[in-house]
Order: C-alpha cells, then structure tokens, then sequence
C-alpha cells in the first residue's frame, strides 16, 4: 500500500490515525509537530501527508506551503485534518497547498476511503 506521514500533537489521536491506516495496509510514519513533518517528509519522501492545522514549533499550514515549495516533496498529495471546519479554515489550506481537508471528528472508514481515493486520483494524474 503507500507510505503515509501523520502530524497530530494530540498522542491518541496519532495513535488512533496510525492503527487505521496500518489495518488497512500502510505503513506510518508520526510525528508529533510540523517541524517533524517537515524533515521526515523531505528525508521520508511518502506517498501522502496528513497534517493536523494546529501544532507546536510549526503550524500545518506553515509545514505544507515548505512541503510544496520544495521539489523533493511538491508532488506529494498533502490532507489537512481539523476541527475548525470555517470556509476560511479550509481556504488557507487549500492555499497553502493541501490537496484535501478532513474534518474532525471523522470515522476510521471515512478516513481510509478517502485517502484511497486521494492515493487513486494522483496515481491517475500522473503523481507518485
């Protein structure tokens, strides 16, 4: 399956998020912080990201616009997952390069349906 990089402060909900996304067959990679994100995903290279908007050391959004500035890791589908589902929440998302944006709380099924079709649609378009 692919190889996925989770960055949730909040340790259960990491947890919970990493045990989805292995039981349906990925491997994890977490951490807790943009920072963190940021360097696994430029010496990682996954397949998609999932960032949490709020974080210490480095926000979501400020991880994800230096994930998509950089050429190693710019064609990697970056997922926002938030509770703050604001039109311009989402919208600073977007424009910081996200590809999706799923909203807390979210099911473990919802959550594995749509990465797969997140992973679907860039295989398809060229991505990976």
């Amino acid at each position: 399956m692919a190889r996925i990089l989770i960055a949730e402060d909040e340790r259960d909900i990491r947890e919970l998020i990493a045990f989805t996304l292995k039981f349906a067959g990925h491997e994890v990679i977490a951490t807790s912080n943009g920072e963190e994100a940021l360097q696994a995903a430029l010496s990682e290279k996954p397949d998609l990201i999932l960032l949490d908007v709020r974080m210490p050391r480095m926000s979501g959004y400020q991880a994800c616009e230096k994930i998509k500035a950089d050429p190693g890791t710019s064609q990697i589908p970056v997922v926002f997952l938030s509770a703050k589902g604001q039109e311009s929440e989402v919208k600073t998302g977007m424009d910081a390069g996200a590809d999706e944006y799923i909203l807390k709380p979210f099911s473990p099924d919802q959550l594995t349906a749509r990465i797969k079709s997140i992973l679907a649609n860039h295989h398809a378009h060229g991505g990976g």
